[in-house]
């Protein structure tokens, strides 16, 4: 295990439109906020969505074209590659209560309304690297140069 300290910076709420693509957005409030590194929370409805399900090395989808209820999505923003990458799992319900869950695909459109919650983590930097092993683009950190008090602590254990 490998982990670090940061503290918690700005929060910022935002009302996702209709038709809007879920990750796409969040990562475009993320950009226009100057959040490069935090954590989010949304609920809200789905008029499609896409789940993923990792194995071997790939991404199993399951693609849903109907309306479905948020009852959770959690998240991470880092940088990817220089850019701000939001990575999120989700559980969706339909009309009769039955949930699904997976990790949240591109292709996650916003049915009525989505209410994103995104917070900054500060004196952190994370970022996302592809590790061989896995095929996976695995979350990293270090302390930040901009961190002005008491910097993060990491450790291996």
């Amino acid at each position: 295990m490998d982990y670090a300290e940061a503290r918690i910076g700005k929060s910022v709420f935002a009302r996702l439109s209709g038709n809007e693509d879920l990750l796409e957005t969040v990562t475009q409030v993320a950009m226009k906020t100057g959040i490069r590194a935090g954590f989010f929370f949304l609920i809200g409805t789905l008029k499609s969505a896409k789940l993923g399900f990792f194995r071997e090395g790939n991404y199993e989808t399951v693609e849903m074209q109907q309306p479905l209820e948020i009852v959770s999505c959690l998240g991470n923003i880092s940088v990817k590659e220089d850019k701000v990458f939001a990575h999120a799992h989700i559980t969706v319900s339909d009309e009769k209560g039955r949930a699904f869950g997976g990790h949240a695909m591109p292709g996650c459109i916003i049915g009525v309304t989505g209410e994103l919650v995104l917070v900054e983590t500060s004196g952190i930097q994370l970022s996302r690297k592809l590790d061989e092993r896995t095929k996976l683009s695995l979350l990293s950190f270090k302390s930040s140069a901009k961190a002005k008090k008491k910097k993060p602590t990491r450790r291996a254990v």
